[in-house]
């Protein structure tokens, strides 16, 4: 049975230890952490944790409870807990580009991460914008779609990591179809959700109001809306964010489609913080994230939580029986 793996992420912080968390799991499909696994035993010796650390073989099936399978990677320099060093960036990297390539080539059902620091590896000098825009450059697909999702909601952005004062720009109407696109096809495909309902975020206060407060939802984002509704596409025209969000509006929705990063992903993450989930639509394998960051501080120390990555985990298996 093909794999699932798991990038451990910056090993300075608490990657490495919540990983070794899914140690705790006994699950059918091999979870397989990418990581280098001296440093792991280390930490788990740091952690108090009893475990068997086991580098992965192909033919192995399942783990037991207190085994966890490692594809070995080694680092460059030793790990100071909670200090990044630029010289392990390669050994970040190297994770990702071995779980992609594991994806692409039909050797596991996909990955799911956790956190990297892309500051560090930027100061290595390496270009580095996030794990979303390094999958969809791997894969060689010309769009991908970053949506969070909790239990009880889902929330896609049209841009992702792009400074403030770049967003009105990046969000045409070409931009909106390919986003739009894959949204609607994953929702359809991945969460077996037959005909979705999208609710849309304007980009300006009040959905620009009209024009007076900008011009994008009149001249950009209602027309391309307009052609999906036209087709019976389920999907609201550009609503003020500040009242989408409410309970009422997002009773019967399968998900909502924020223009930037900050305009939808606070709500959800307030909503779900620890629980939610980053999946990466338009792959053509499974990708799934935490929700979180690096914590520098927490690591080594036991206090970081686990859970968003055992919800991420959980998913990548839930969708990879679905296929």
């Amino acid at each position: 049975m093909l794999p699932l793996y798991v990038t451990s992420g910056e090993p300075a912080g608490i990657g490495p230890d919540i990983c070794l968390s899914l140690a705790d799991r006994a699950d059918e499909r091999p979870v397989v952490v990418l990581a280098d696994i001296h440093m792991l035993r280390d930490r788990a010796k740091i952690l108090n944790k009893n475990i068997e650390i086991i580098e992965y073989q192909q033919q192995e099936q399942s783990s037991l409870q207190g085994q966890l399978f490692v594809e070995h990677v080694p680092l460059n320099q030793d790990v100071v807990l909670g200090e990044l060093n630029p010289e392990n960036s390669a050994y970040v990297l190297e994770q990702l580009s071995r779980s992609a390539y594991f994806a692409m080539e039909g050797q596991s059902v996909g990955v799911a991460t956790a956190p990297v620091q892309k500051s560090v590896i930027n100061d290595a000098g390496i270009h580095f914008s996030g794990h979303t825009e390094y999958y969809q450059e791997f894969a060689g697909v010309d769009r991908v779609v970053m949506m969070l999702a909790t239990k009880t909601l889902r929330v896609a952005l049209a841009t992702t990591h792009l400074p403030l004062r770049d967003v009105a720009d990046a969000i045409t109407k070409q931009r909106l179809h390919q986003v739009i696109d894959i949204l609607i096809h994953d929702l359809k495909t991945k969460f077996k959700i037959e005909h979705p309902r999208v609710l849309v975020c304007g980009l300006n206060p009040h959905a620009g109001e009209g024009g007076y407060l900008g011009h994008e939802e009149i001249d950009t984002i209602n027309p391309v809306l307009e052609s999906y509704r036209a087709q019976g596409v389920n999907m609201s025209l550009s609503m003020p964010a500040d009242t989408l969000f409410t309970p009422e509006n997002l009773k019967d929705a399968d998900a909502v489609l924020a223009m930037y990063h900050d305009q939808g992903l606070p709500v959800l993450k307030s909503q779900g913080f620890g629980e939610a989930i980053n999946i990466t639509l338009g792959l053509p394998f499974i990708r799934t994230s935490v929700d979180h960051g690096t914590a520098l501080n927490l690591a080594g120390t036991g206090l970081a939580k686990s859970s968003s990555l055992h919800v991420a985990v959980d998913l990548a298996l839930e969708l990879a029986r679905r296929k």
